[in-house]
């Protein structure tokens, strides 16, 4: 028998879902809409040498969907956007005008283990923008992700927003403790985590790591003691004195003159991907229910030129579908979605024809209309209206024709009354404004 569940770490949309969906991706479309983004796409397939370019070991080896297609080609699902996008960019690098500000709601997969926040399959707005090397990029982005969760109704409170370098971290690691790349890689990778292992396997892993580099046992206590500060004054002055940390104090201080204040340094904050060359930022939700990061980004310089053209100053951020609904759903944000349809129309005698020019008069007029065309009794009728959640039912019989007008119940509260075409536009249009 087969099975009615869908493939593990995916979902089902009902209408009810997609309604939803639908509403939080609107909201977001609008939102990046009034700074100027447009709106692309890409292939859900790409090559796999897009991914093992700059992706990262894991995503590649762990976490994508690869199979070889019928023309023996290695191709995968992509596992992200930004590769596809930075491809997008390449390909037209001449004739496109700078600053590019774009985004999309691309579904991506990645095969890994389900749980809270985390499906094979997820949806990911993506927002780039291309040709601004200085921090007003990140300082836009961040305004923007921002203003994106307070449409929802989140107040700066419930979440923060922490911001770091890779600049930073590549000096750290490779001019200040001195470790080889192979070494400094490990590194990063293993404190991109650390909050998800405990105390004692990150400092085991990690004192591992160094005795491999040949480095002095030492190292690894002050790698420990650093990734315990938080903040920048804290550090020690042949540290805190490198210019990375310097753009990152000038952009704190931009966003707080914004009002965007919830910004704070985290020296934890690595960013998985192999691509990001400077500021790096994340936004985590403050409820310890849900201690994740909603959405994360940064600046990559480099991809673009990866597909042979001269590279291009780009800065981006994501925020998956799943950890957005997880953090509306911990604050009670997430709203209630009504059916598109505004009336359930059940027509009463032998009246179809001009009952039909009376609902496309309303269709017309930008009123949407199902109609009950089955021949079950008046109650099932009603009833199915009332299961679909459509809150006025329509009743057209032959008395109603005569005198061109409709009888409209409301179904939640029994009120009813006649009206004309017009004066039912009017009620349901006033009627949708005031929901």
């Amino acid at each position: 028998m087969l099975s009615t569940q869908p493939y593990k770490g995916t979902r089902d949309f009902y209408p009810e879902d997609k309604r939803l969906q639908k509403f939080l991706f609107n909201s977001v479309r609008n939102c990046l809409e009034k700074y100027g983004y447009e709106e692309y796409d890409a292939p859900i397939i790409e090559p796999i040498e897009m991914f093992t370019a700059k992706s990262g070991e894991e995503i590649v080896n762990e976490q994508t969907y690869l199979f070889e297609d019928r023309g023996g080609r290695q191709v995968t699902l992509r596992p992200e956007m930004t590769p596809s996008v930075s491809r997008l960019v390449a390909g037209r690098r001449q004739e496109l005008a700078y600053p590019l500000r774009w985004y999309s709601i691309p579904n991506l997969w990645r095969y890994e283990r389900p749980q809270r926040g985390r499906l094979r399959e997820h949806w990911q707005i993506n927002v780039d923008i291309f040709g601004v090397d200085s921090i007003e990029a990140e300082s836009e982005l961040i305004r923007i992700a921002d203003e994106m969760l307070k449409t929802f109704g989140a107040t700066s409170d419930q979440f923060v927003i922490k911001l770091n370098s890779r600049k930073f971290v590549d000096f750290l690691f490779l001019e200040y403790f001195k470790l080889d790349k192979k070494s400094a890689a490990k590194v990063i990778k293993l404190i991109d985590r650390m909050h998800k292992l405990e105390p004692v396997k990150f400092k085991t892993t990690l004192d591992e790591i160094i005795a491999e580099s040949k480095m002095e046992s030492v190292i690894a206590d002050q790698i420990t003691e650093l990734m315990t500060k938080k903040n920048i004054e804290y550090l020690p002055l042949d540290v805190r004195s490198h210019s990375s940390l310097q753009s990152l104090e000038l952009l704190m201080n931009m966003l707080n003159t914004q009002g965007v204040t919830n910004v704070i340094f985290d020296i934890t904050l690595m960013r998985g991907f192999d691509y990001y060359t400077d500021v790096v930022f994340e936004i985590f939700d403050t409820n310890p229910e849900n201690s994740r990061a909603i959405m994360g980004g940064g600046r990559y310089d480099g991809l673009v030129g990866l597909f042979g053209v001269e590279p291009i100053a780009t800065a981006g951020f994501g925020l998956g579908d799943v950890t957005l609904q997880d953090f509306l759903t911990t604050h009670k944000l997430l709203p209630v979605v009504t059916t598109e349809t505004d009336i359930y129309a059940i027509t009463l005698g032998n009246n179809s024809s001009a009952a039909n020019e009376m609902i496309s008069e309303l269709r017309s007029k930008g009123i949407n209309v199902a109609v009950d065309i089955t021949d079950r009794k008046l109650a099932s009728k009603i009833k199915t209206a009332s299961k679909k959640n459509i809150t006025f039912v329509m009743f057209i019989g032959d008395h109603e024709i005569e005198k061109n007008k409709v009888v409209l119940r409301n179904l939640p509260n029994g009120d009813e009354a006649s009206y004309s075409v017009d004066e039912i536009v009017k009620f349901i249009k006033n009627y949708r404004s005031q929901k």
